[in-house]
């Protein structure tokens, strides 16, 4: 996962990068909401780790502009704060989590597990996240077409088995042969992947 990491002690931002990237997990680590405002615009995250109370700003009003700019990014808030308030307002702004400080930062990293990484799919160098459909591609997310991602999807949960073209119908808006074959060229050719043609009988992504 990209994950981007708010955090304005020094201590804790490097002991949980350490853990994050461990795990290989991608981190960016800003330590005021001004940079966290920077790396959120010039690239693309699968959740924020964000800090609440910080020197030049509030995690929770980081969020609300984040919201406002229809950034739907899973968030985790690491916060000091027992106010009830403050929670509610993160959750009503699409807040996954709560982890209040002092906290032992393994904690941390069973709670992405248990929300995010069942969810990963993997094949070769791609990793595909059926929540928020985005696509990896050596790590740099690639943009497939709504139609052209169903389809992807359903030849990976079923990766080692052939996909009837009857079932691959199901994903497209207008039903065709040509279609079908216009949209399988162009995941091969964005994802850099076989997918095989059997023929009278389906479409193949094989089993690695």
């Amino acid at each position: 996962m990209n994950i981007l990491l708010l955090e304005d002690d020094p201590t804790l931002s490097e002991t949980i990068q350490y853990l994050l990237l461990k795990e290989n997990h991608c981190v960016d680590a800003a330590y005021s909401i001004e940079e966290a405002e920077i790396l959120s615009f010039n690239n693309s995250y699968d959740l924020y780790l964000l800090d609440i109370n910080l020197p030049d700003g509030n995690g929770i009003e980081l969020l609300s502009s984040l919201r406002f700019a229809e950034d739907p990014t899973p968030t985790i808030f690491i916060t000091a704060l027992t106010d009830i308030s403050s929670m509610i307002k993160g959750f009503e702004l699409g807040a996954i989590d709560y982890i209040k400080k002092p906290f032992d930062p393994i904690e941390l990293l069973i709670r992405i597990q248990a929300k995010f990484q069942k969810n990963i799919m993997s094949y070769e160098h791609i990793t595909y996240d059926p929540q928020s459909r985005i696509i990896r591609v050596n790590g740099q997310i690639v943009d497939l077409a709504n139609v052209q991602s169903k389809i992807f999807e359903k030849l990976l949960s079923r990766c080692g088995e052939i996909v009837t073209k009857e079932e691959l119908y199901e994903c497209l808006d207008h039903i065709s042969d040509t279609a079908l074959r216009v949209a399988l060229t162009k995941i091969k050719q964005k994802l850099g992947i076989e997918i095989k043609n059997i023929r009278g009988r389906g479409y193949l992504l094989e089993k690695l």
